[in-house]
């Protein structure tokens, strides 16, 4: 395994952070502060065509490789965490129909996302089925060579701007309910959205709940087979929790140099509070777990890019690995920063904000320990 950085990615992570320094740094207090999507961010994305790192080649994608994607992921995280959200988001949307779909579900649906003209919405989530995903109440009944979806799926990420779903449901068939996922197109009749979360952290990504009402789908709008839907909600949450991941380091990251730079700069007792040997510890500790957590994401990338037998338990270790690490960072950035970093004028109290959501979203902590251990013990 050579976790050294290609020309090409090299290339990608220099241009990316140059963007993020240069057009979205100064912007990163008010995207929170508003908690708005950023549009302007979304037609920069565009622009530099950095949508491009979430589709394959042949679809219009730049290289379709993970490890590439988690480099910009933390370029961008590292400056805004809402931000990455719109290119790790894009992402997933993509997975179900990368991995499963049909040559004409990929060529209608990929090239647009890899543009950003398409968004696409992963909508699993349900009140009452989270971690349990078995639990979704979202039925689909066949009637007429049509499906009719009923249900609901909340704290699904844009949403409001997605301009089709893949859309996990219940199907009968035999007395026996099976997981099947649908793509399903946000202006078919019937779906509406729901309540808009009010977010501590990531405010600057949208997060709704949606309601589908009698909404119709052909046949062919499914993924894979009837019953593929548990299989497919794996595979992409396999990839979803390694991005998960590389935005934690580039968060992560992002504090432990604004509380360095600070650290130097601050006087207390006639000297930067950067020569207390308490602090010098506190910020090896973090550069320490920063750069252990970006070298396990990035294993974990190579082994997903590779197909691996240990995919998933690695997937899953540098998940939780990097969401646990980047608490502990930004909480000591804090810290370091005393009152200045509890307040708004310095990016680390956002930072801290947006950094708690990562152990809880594409599978809670305690889920991860869980798969891990079984694939210690199997």
């Amino acid at each position: 395994m050579d976790l050294r950085l290609s020309d090409e990615q090299q290339m990608i992570q220099k241009t990316v952070r140059k963007i993020m320094e240069e057009k979205v740094a100064p912007r990163a207090a008010e995207i929170d502060e508003k908690a708005e999507l950023p549009r302007d961010v979304i037609e920069l994305f565009k622009a530099n065509q950095i949508f491009n790192l979430v589709a394959p080649q042949e679809y219009g994608g730049l290289e379709g490789q993970l490890l590439t994607l988690c480099i910009a992921i933390e370029e961008v995280s590292r400056v805004c965490g809402s931000s990455s959200m719109i290119l790790g988001n894009q992402s997933l949307g993509a997975g179900p129909i990368a991995l499963w779909g049909n040559e004409s579900q990929k060529a209608k649906y990929l090239p647009g996302i890899a543009e950003g003209e398409i968004f696409a919405s992963f909508a699993l989530t349900e009140p009452n089925a989270g971690s349990d995903v078995a639990g979704m109440q979202t039925r689909a009944v066949l009637k007429n060579n049509r499906f009719i979806i009923n249900g609901n799926k909340c704290f699904i990420t844009h949403a409001d701007i997605a301009d089709v779903f893949t859309v996990f449901t219940k199907v009968a068939v035999e007395g026996k309910d099976k997981i099947t996922a649908f793509l399903v197109d946000t202006k078919t009749p019937g779906i509406s959205l729901g309540k808009k979360e009010n977010k501590m952290g990531l405010r600057g990504s949208s997060t709704c709940s949606i309601n589908f009402e009698d909404v119709e789908v052909p046949e062919e709008n499914i993924l894979g087979n009837i019953g593929d839907g548990f299989r497919i909600a794996l595979d992409c949450l396999d990839k979803g929790r390694i991005m998960t991941g590389s935005m934690a380091v580039g968060i992560a990251r992002g504090a432990m140099e604004v509380a360095a730079s600070f650290a130097q700069t601050r006087y207390q007792f006639g000297k930067p509070i950067s020569d207390n040997q308490g602090i010098q510890f506190m910020l090896a500790d973090m550069a320490t777990e920063t750069e252990v957590a970006r070298a396990m994401v990035r294993m974990a990338a190579w082994n997903y890019d590779n197909k691996t037998p240990d995919m998933v338990k690695f997937s899953a270790m540098s998940k939780l690995y990097a969401t646990d690490m980047v608490m502990r960072t930004t909480t000591d950035a804090v810290q370091i920063m005393g009152g200045y970093g509890y307040c708004k004028d310095y990016p680390v109290e956002r930072m801290m904000r947006d950094a708690k959501i990562f152990a809880i979203f594409e599978g809670a902590n305690q889920i991860q320990r869980l798969v891990i251990a079984r694939s210690i013990l199997k």
